[in-house]
């Protein structure tokens, strides 16, 4: 797996890299993506503040407090080199309203596991079975939701209509009321429909090509790179 992880360094001397690359740009989305993929995990269930990447510097940043009690269920992260753009926006899935475009950030990933994890800024390996059709304004925001390779408990799922949809109706309800200030008039969020594992594979398909079409001079480097530290 380590071996699998990092888009630029000398895979056959195992030469520590002299910097540490950047989350988004300098790491894999896995060898077996779409199938299986590596996320970056930014936030987890018991974490009081939401934290993200910072695009620039690549370190993860405090990007509020949590205001209200109400805490992501899963671990929450980015697959790496993806980018939600045009074509996951062209997505069609059943039932959706409509989009024009997508969010301009990483494609978000929502990862199941029994196990406490208590940091983040941590790679795994999920497999993605289904995800949320997430739109605000016309703006796609999906997230995918996969589970954590080799995990006791939901490790064996293959798509979305296999997971308890208690566990569906919590993420639907985080992201539904995450932004909504008492008081205030409702957020214009909607996150269905529940889309299955074949839809979610199209939406990261669709993800890596707006990466690659958007940073086509960051993909070309990174990529001879990797090539020219194998030959």
């Amino acid at each position: 797996m380590f071996t699998e992880t990092l888009s630029c360094y000398h895979r056959a001397s195992m030469k520590p890299l002299k910097f540490r690359p950047h989350p988004w740009h300098g790491l894999s989305p896995g060898a077996r993506f779409p199938e299986i993929v590596q996320a970056y995990v930014e936030l987890t269930p018991t974490d009081g503040v939401k934290y993200e990447i910072d695009k620039i510097s690549g370190y993860l940043k405090v990007d509020r407090p949590q205001r209200f009690s109400s805490f992501c269920p899963t671990l929450y992260g980015f697959v790496p080199r993806t980018y939600c753009g045009e074509q996951v926006a062209a997505c069609t899935i059943a039932g959706a309203p409509f989009v024009d475009r997508g969010d301009n950030d990483p494609l978000d990933i929502c990862v199941l596991t029994d196990r406490p994890v208590s940091r983040g800024e941590i790679l795994l390996e999920a497999r993605p079975v289904g995800g949320l059709r997430m739109v605000e304004r016309s703006e796609a925001d999906d997230k995918i939701i996969a589970v954590l390779v080799e995990d006791p408990t939901y490790g064996e799922i293959v798509d979305v209509s296999q997971v308890p949809r208690t566990v569906i109706d919590r993420l639907r309800h985080y992201f539904l009321t995450y932004k909504t200030i008492p008081g205030e008039s409702a957020a214009t969020i909607t996150v269905d429909p529940v889309y299955n594992a074949m839809d979610a594979r199209a939406v990261l398909n669709a993800a890596r090509a707006d990466y690659i079409a958007k940073f086509t001079d960051i993909e070309f480097v990174a990529d001879s790179a990797n090539d020219q530290r194998n030959a």
